[in-house]
């Protein structure tokens, strides 16, 4: 897998930090009161729900920023299969450290594997179509990060990852400036005096606006939002390839296919990371 541009050792690390600090605080009194500071012990991950297994990099980084001592012993690849009973990793080291990261790992894997298992389970409903998989912004905040890397680990695409890196004018943004034509030239000249290159989406509602859209030109993606099948085929006929598209709006597993059969570039599914069941994983200390 491709590295994304957000998944930087600065955002990482400033991403582990935060949370630390929140969990952790003036300090783990629990493991600081029973445990004995030259104690040292190992536990697995162990997994007890089938999925896909996503976090095992971060994981490592979560411990390691805390305490270089604790070190993990790979069973897993990010992505791997899984199944009840199987154990990801081992890690060793310092009893006290081990505790004082056990919920942040478990809180991370948990929710990225989650996410993962999803995302690929609905990428194969659509498997052998030409539509591609993707997220949106509907992500926890201050969590967006893990989030959409679980995406990728479970086959998706992430769209934009947050409002700087694309220009995207939906129905609130058109209605406001008055207009798509109003709506795409302000966007323009606004990159051009920034000097700035942001992709350009435009939402789309009616395959009139569809039309207005290939009149003004010069965006990249077009997105068909909450059209009936018939009138996405429409759609993707009309643009004809001029400009990538995306399907987006109350798009569910049971309507997944068909919206893919339309010969849309891209589906876009909130649910990916909103409503997302989080995978079941415990951390087992070893005798």
């Amino acid at each position: 897998m491709i590295k994304p541009f957000y998944l930087t050792e600065e955002a990482i690390n400033d991403f582990i930090k935060s949370a630390l600090k929140e969990d952790i605080g003036e300090g783990d009194h629990s493991s600081l009161a029973a445990i004995p500071d030259d104690c040292i012990s190992k536990a697995k991950l162990l997994v007890k729900a089938d999925g896909l297994i996503a976090g095992l990099e971060l994981a490592e980084k979560i411990f390691h920023f805390y305490d270089p001592a604790l070190t993990v012993t790979f069973q897993k690849k990010e992505g791997d299969p899984i199944k009840p009973g199987d154990i990801a990793f081992i890690v060793q080291g310092p009893a006290r450290s081990l505790l004082s990261t056990e919920r942040l790992v478990l809180n991370c894997m948990q929710r990225m594997s989650g996410i993962a298992t999803y995302t690929h389970q609905l990428c194969q409903l659509i498997k052998g179509t030409s539509a591609r998989l993707m997220d949106t912004r509907k992500t926890t905040p201050n969590f967006r990060l893990a989030e959409k890397w679980a995406v990728m680990i479970g086959g998706g695409l992430n769209h934009r990852y947050a409002l700087y890196d694309m220009i995207m004018l939906k129905d609130n943004h058109i209605d406001m400036a008055g207009g798509i034509e109003n709506a795409i030239n302000n966007t323009k000249d606004y990159l051009a005096r920034h000097n700035k290159k942001l992709k350009i989406e435009v939402e789309t509602r009616t395959l009139d606006e569809v039309k207005e859209v290939l009149r003004v030109g010069g965006v990249d993606v077009i997105m068909l939002d909450n059209m009936s099948t018939t009138l996405m085929k429409e759609a993707v006929a009309l643009i004809d390839g001029r400009y990538k598209t995306e399907a987006s709006g109350g798009i569910t597993e049971l309507t997944l296919r068909n919206v893919a059969e339309c010969g849309v570039d891209y589906i876009s599914v909130g649910a990916l990371t909103h409503s997302v069941k989080s995978l079941d994983l415990s951390l087992k200390v070893l005798e």
